[in-house]
């Protein structure tokens, strides 16, 4: 005898909706898109957008670092620079000489940053930390302040210096760790009185000793490696008028624990730099930093400085900035 299948139960109240194939593929679709917008193609899918600019939301305050692009691919003019910052809605281009600080004011942009001339030479390698560079360094710092004040750049940039490969230390040799962060608090605690008084932040920057193939990639010898010992120096100072610029690519690969350590020092932020690593190339999904929780991070600190955009083009330097721009509008 043939017996007959038996029919799943059924309660005649039942209001589980049925689901047939085509809804599961809208659905799947529509989740498929939304998670596009928020991983690693995200930034391509929103920067692709027609017409669409750059920044939407307004949570960060973009900024792009002009070097990048000047010694890069199209080899951009502060004059280019500022034209695709106002296309993607950016706020600033950082990181010019003060002539150029009229040319931002014609667009009407900010400089978020300013930096120090220490021509012939980069700015980086003499810092606060080898008295030999002080009046040097002192000078420099000094005018790069009044030129901040005078055009209303919030804050200058600063550094430790180098431990090693200082051509004012020959034959090797160098400042121990400890003595190189006591020569920099002396250092500035002699200048912050006068940024101070022209309401202008250094911005202390922290650089990766490890990446050595680039001389903008890495920095072997520089003294201020780590987070905390940046930090260090910053509180011991005990001025509102230092602190710390926070590069994400350049913790990541010292420190990591990005999002951690931006809790944990959120009143000491005064700057942010963005690049992905490893390479300092664009945000995108070729590199292993993951932006929008990082973006989050600060929003949520209530961090209200610039992000500034600093990574070394590799492909059309206007998209990989559309795409960073969108990846960090969180």
């Amino acid at each position: 005898m043939q017996k007959t299948p038996m029919q799943p139960y059924r309660s005649s109240r039942s209001t589980t909706p049925r689901v047939n194939r085509r809804g599961l593929i809208k659905s799947g679709a529509a989740l498929a898109a939304a998670m596009a917008l928020g991983g690693p193609t995200g930034a391509r899918a929103r920067a692709a957008e027609v017409g669409a600019p750059g920044v939407r939301r307004g949570r960060i305050k973009h900024s792009i670092v002009h070097w990048c692009f000047e010694t890069a691919g199209e080899k951009w003019t502060v004059e280019q620079t500022c034209q695709v910052a106002k296309e993607l809605g950016c706020l600033s281009v950082e990181l010019v000489a003060a002539e150029h600080y009229p040319t931002l004011q014609r667009h009407g942009l900010k400089c978020a940053i300013g930096q120090i001339d220490m021509n012939p030479d980069p700015p980086f390698v003499y810092g606060f930390n080898n008295p030999a560079h002080g009046p040097r360094v002192m000078k420099a710092t000094r005018e790069a302040i009044d030129a901040a004040a005078a055009f209303g750049v919030p804050s200058v940039i600063c550094f430790t210096g180098y431990s090693a490969k200082d051509p004012a230390r020959p034959n090797g040799a160098h400042w121990s760790k400890e003595q190189g962060a006591k020569n920099c608090v002396q250092g500035f605690k002699q200048i912050v009185g006068y940024a101070e008084q022209k309401g202008v932040t250094l911005c202390l920057e922290m650089l990766n000793t490890r990446e050595d193939t680039h001389p903008m990639k890495g920095h072997p010898g520089y003294q201020g490696d780590h987070t905390d010992y940046c930090i260090d120096i910053v509180k011991r100072v005990g001025s509102p008028r230092l602190k710390l610029l926070f590069d994400v690519y350049h913790v990541q690969i010292m420190d990591g624990d990005v999002i951690r350590r931006i809790r944990q020092h959120k009143d000491y932020l005064g700057h942010v730099h963005t690049a992905g690593n490893p390479g300092r190339g664009e945000l995108d999904d070729r590199q292993e930093i993951n932006y929008p929780p990082i973006m989050r991070a600060l929003v949520e600190v209530g961090y209200g400085g610039y992000v500034g955009h600093e990574f070394i083009p590799t492909r059309d330097p206007r998209q990989g900035l559309r795409e960073a721009v969108a990846w960090c509008d969180v």
